[in-house]
């Protein structure tokens, strides 16, 4: 990724530790995919105050930085799915959402360019909330039939849910304009897909 003077991005151990409040937050009580967005004074007890730096707070750079591999891992899964599930509608809502992860990707990445942000992994190895793991992915390569289907649905619904939680941290506690407009839009764009999901065949029993 070339980039012109980019700004130093925060010491990783401080990033991970509010990756960390944001995904426990996420996990903390997702039953729906309408839930409120924490309040802004939880974020921002353990972060700097949103300022009006190139960079944006932490808060902007750990979101990016954590929707940027989520995606991906999610496309990883979602053309398995796409291939292998066993329903024609579920392999359709895979083939769909797997392109609208990707244009997402194709707007996750030249934020972190503006941020100054590297375009890798830089938690990789990390048990975050809702991110599909290379485990996961080899479950699922392993799956066949209605069990591949059952493993799909529930990975996939962990991702929209999770995602969106995080994404709603990052409209209620970020600064950069552009990080909370594209965060506004992931959320949107996961609500839709969980009201989707939820009423493909398969899922009431897969997701109990």
């Amino acid at each position: 990724m070339t980039r012109s003077t980019p700004s130093k991005p925060p010491a990783a151990p401080a990033l991970f530790a509010l990756l960390i409040l944001l995904a426990l937050t996420a996990a903390a009580g997702c039953s729906t995919a309408t839930e409120p967005a924490p309040r802004p004074s939880a974020v921002r007890n353990t972060a700097p105050a949103p300022s009006a730096s190139a960079s944006g707070t932490p808060t902007d750079a750990a979101w990016a930085q954590l929707m940027t591999p989520m995606n991906e891992k999610a496309v990883a899964l979602l053309t398995l799915a796409a291939d292998r599930a066993a329903e024609p509608r579920v392999r359709a809502f895979a083939t769909r959402l797997r392109g609208d992860q990707e244009a997402e990707l194709g707007r996750l990445r030249p934020l972190l360019a503006r941020m100054g942000l590297p375009d890798t992994d830089v938690h990789a190895g990390h048990a975050m909330p809702g991110m599909v793991t290379e485990s996961d992915l080899t479950a699922a390569k392993a799956a066949k039939g209605a069990a591949f289907d059952r493993l799909f649905l529930t990975q996939i619904r962990d991702h929209l849910r999770h995602s969106a939680q995080v994404s709603r941290s990052e409209i209620a506690a970020g600064a950069r304009a552009d990080a909370k407009r594209l965060a506004a839009a992931l959320v949107t764009a996961r609500q839709a897909a969980l009201t989707e999901l939820e009423a493909l065949p398969g899922a009431t029993r897969a997701l109990g």
